[in-house]
């Protein structure tokens, strides 16, 4: 590298305790420009003419997706005063892909840019305002901005600022609709003639360039926010906007879980329940047909919990990630107390975190319900399979007895056939005797040559099946 930056250059570099940057050094060789770099470990790294396409290989087929997620639904100005309605509804996957195609055809229809292929979000402004929609893993919002007057807090009606976008079509089941009023700067209002005291949370945020106040009540289709301008510029105020709503939508949507935990918390018990009688039936030793009608029972009543554990594991997990969210927009905008009136946080911490803490009770609960199942179940099937290997052992002990008795009557048989062999090999023996007397070959009697014959025959008998016998048991 001395040829590119010089033992001068080095070491300045070195005295001023610096390693050389990119685009520090350049020459030209053989016609050719050359960039020289380095990095601090002082290893360098040298690029030409030839290597300028490095970084325009082929990339990950992922790699687009990742890169843009950091700037996905990115924070918009917002100029006070200004109203924003918010609505968030539950949408399958279908309805989703019916969403989008309707705010494609609503911004084609008004001559608005249109929606971009596999975008998630997408902002247009109007004549008299904007439009966002954005679309999420299980749900779809979409967000009307106006422009308003100094005026009275949410004057108009919010129902009066959407008639303009009443032709798009809302996909889903409605599960948000927020009314966030932005005021202008200076303006002072009493939260008590806006918002129901006994439920009213305030608070500064931002260091006090803003005062955010809710009672998080339903009036007609929509929970209330109004946001006090006291210093905010368009991108603080389109952040804190954006927040808010955020806060609003994972509220709600955490709270999903809760009546789920509330439906299921019956038949928790009742299993449990179910499962100390079949443990207490355990420790009756009544048989093995009484086991095998335990196993049955616990096996049906550990698949209907498991099915109620897979079917709400989903929608419990879904509200601890939104409860999660919750809290960290909360931190996002630096709530301080105003008027010892509760802040958001402290508001939500009374009601939201009891409504979290009875989901994750209740999956607790599950887990250990399937857990206790897996232990009993192991046992009663230990017990069912000692009572097996005991039945199998007195069937052995019987097949072992019947195969000595078969063995005994086998030597019976054994001890008839050589009686039985020997008779016919006797009287084949007389007729040989017999004839050879007769011929004067055999000068005894053949009475006398059969009974002498008879002791050789049964002997030699006797050993032709033993050998045989013991050649078969070998």
């Amino acid at each position: 590298m001395r040829n590119l930056f010089g033992l001068d250059a080095e070491l300045r570099a070195n005295r001023a305790g610096l390693t050389p940057l990119a685009g520090e050094a350049l020459s030209r060789g053989g016609g050719r420009l050359m960039l020289a770099t380095a990095i601090p470990d002082t290893s360098m790294i040298v690029s030409t003419g030839t290597m300028v396409g490095f970084a325009s290989g082929e990339p990950h087929p992922e790699r687009a997706a990742v890169m843009g997620e950091v700037h996905a639904r990115p924070f918009h100005a917002l100029e006070t005063p200004a109203r924003l309605l918010h609505f968030a509804l539950s949408t399958t996957d279908a309805e989703a892909l019916a969403g989008r195609d309707a705010v494609a055809e609503f911004c084609r229809a008004h001559a608005l840019p249109e929606l971009a292929d596999g975008a998630k979000h997408h902002l247009v402004r109007l004549n008299d305002g904007t439009l966002r929609w954005e679309q999420h893993g299980e749900f779809t919002t979409y967000t009307f901005g106006r422009k308003v007057g100094g005026g009275r807090p949410f004057d108009p009606e919010a129902q009066n600022l959407v008639s303009a976008f009443a032709r798009l079509p809302r996909p889903g089941r409605l599960l948000v609709a927020t009314d966030l009023h932005v005021m202008g700067a200076g303006l002072e209002v009493p939260l008590e003639g806006v918002f129901d005291v006994s439920s009213l949370a305030a608070a500064s945020v931002h260091g006090g360039r803003a005062m955010v106040a809710t009672d998080f009540r339903l009036r007609g289709d929509y929970v209330r926010y109004l946001v006090l301008d006291r210093g905010l510029d368009a991108a603080l105020a389109g952040a804190l906007a954006v927040r808010l709503l955020e806060i609003e939508t994972y509220r709600v949507l955490a709270l999903l879980g809760l009546p789920v935990a509330q439906r299921l918390s019956p038949a928790v018990a009742e299993a449990e329940a179910e499962l100390a009688e079949i443990s207490l039936a355990m420790a009756q030793a009544v048989g093995l047909e009484y086991d095998h009608l335990l196993v049955d029972r616990l096996t049906a009543l550990a698949a209907r919990a498991e099915a109620q554990a897979a079917g709400a594991a989903f929608r419990f997990g879904a509200s601890r990630a939104y409860d999660s969210i919750v809290q960290q927009r909360l931190v996002a905008i630096g709530e301080e107390a105003v008027d010892a009136r509760p802040s958001l946080s402290a508001f939500l911490s009374r009601r939201l975190s009891p409504a979290m803490r009875t989901c994750s009770t209740l999956q607790e609960r599950q887990r250990e319900l399937s857990r206790k199942m897996s232990r009993t179940a192991n046992l009663l099937r230990t017990r069912v399979d000692v009572e097996i290997e005991r039945q199998n052992r007195d069937l052995l002990r019987s097949m072992n007895n019947r195969t000595r008795l078969q063995l005994r009557l086998q030597h019976t048989v054994e001890g008839l056939s050589i009686a039985a062999i020997s008779y016919y090999v006797v009287g084949l023996g007389a007729y040989v005797f017999k004839a050879a007397h007769e011929t004067r070959l055999l000068p005894v009697d053949p009475v006398i040559a059969t009974a002498a014959f008879v002791p050789v025959a049964i002997l030699a008998i006797a050993l032709v099946l033993r050998r045989i016998r013991r050649e078969h048991r070998d």
